[in-house]
């Protein structure tokens, strides 16, 4: 089944390729400016990697690609606005697909994956990172200070459903630890709140933090991955796995959302786009490179088949902790 729905996308990809690139029939050509709602505040991951899509796309659309900042919800509120705007194809939103296909089984929004055009850039990972005069030197001295001090280490992260949250979590259902838990309006603030010891630990993306690291204002710990992480400008980050070998990572996906039920010329131009431009992007993959995430131009059902277990692994993660208000099943999401 896996390798009919590949095959499908496959003869899509071609198809889109070719009509856009002969200018015919079903292309769309926007007469206005398109907002993309970042749903999480400046700075942050979803609003780094939107921004140089948006630069990559605008000439081929031939018009400006507006970047709103819309926090708050854990992303939900900018994603409803999206799915509450008029279906013409002029408002996107943005972020993590995790975030997406668990909003609904978190009572956040009434809303799936399959929703939704896919359109992925990049796929990055978390970094457990400390305050640079906390007195934890690797991840043993920090874990057993979660252990010795049950509930009282701020753990900074861009609020429910991100992916430092999401990373706790994790870490908890392995380890049992617990930690308390400091909410900000997106990746950025998190890490800041950090650097200046408003908390101890922030567990976001290693692009939010890749700055700060390099300016030695956080100390790395782990990788919530089972292989180092060589960031350029500092050296070699350890993976988790190093202290918990049962750690299963999965990759997180970022990109642009579309909104099913807009006008097909809109899905079409975007698939031919994705194809032609962003996956031959040095802009987006020189981002990669320097910001520690790895490039992953996918789109459609490809990305919704690689992007499945993600949405799996954290709907079950929130379920089985008690924070979800709806069961996986009900939308469709089996146990892993």
């Amino acid at each position: 089944m896996l390798r009919k729905i590949l095959f499908v996308f496959l003869a899509l990809a071609l198809v889109t390729t070719v009509a856009f690139a002969s200018g015919g029939e079903g292309v769309w050509k926007p007469t206005k400016p398109i907002t993309v709602i970042v749903p999480w505040a400046a700075g942050g991951s979803t609003d780094q990697i939107i921004r140089i899509c948006a630069g990559e796309l605008e000439e081929k659309l031939g018009q400006k690609i507006v970047i709103v900042n819309q926090p708050g919800g854990s992303g939900s509120v900018g994603t409803k606005t999206a799915l509450d705007a008029k279906r013409d194809g002029y408002t996107w939103t943005s972020g993590m697909i995790g975030d997406l296909g668990t909003y609904a089984i978190k009572g956040f929004l009434d809303t799936k994956a399959e929703d939704w055009n896919l359109y992925f850039a990049v796929a990055n990972v978390d970094v457990v990172s400390v305050y640079p005069d906390a007195p934890y030197k690797t991840f043993v001295d920090l874990l057993q200070a979660f252990k010795d001090k049950p509930g009282e280490i701020a753990v900074a992260t861009a609020g429910e459903t991100s992916c430092g949250h999401v990373g706790m979590e994790s870490i908890k259902k392995y380890t049992g630890i617990e930690y308390k838990h400091v909410t900000y309006e997106g990746g950025n603030p998190a890490v800041i709140a950090t650097v200046r010891g408003e908390t101890e630990v922030v567990p976001q993306l290693a692009c939010e933090e890749v700055d700060m690291i390099r300016a030695k204002k956080l100390r790395p710990l782990a990788v919530l991955d089972n292989k180092p992480l060589d960031l350029k400008g500092y050296g070699t980050i350890p993976p988790i796995t190093k202290w918990i070998p049962e750690f299963t990572p999965a990759p997180l996906y970022f990109g642009i959302f579309v909104p099913k039920g807009v006008p097909e010329e809109v899905v079409t131009t975007l698939n031919a786009l994705w194809e032609e431009v962003i996956k031959n992007s040095e802009v987006v993959k020189k981002y990669a490179s320097d910001r520690g995430a790895v490039f992953t131009p996918y789109w459609g059902t490809e990305a919704l088949v690689k992007a499945f277990p993600l949405i799996q692994n954290n709907a079950w993660l929130y379920y089985d902790a008690g924070k979800a208000e709806v069961s996986p099943l009900k939308i469709g999401i089996p146990r892993p």
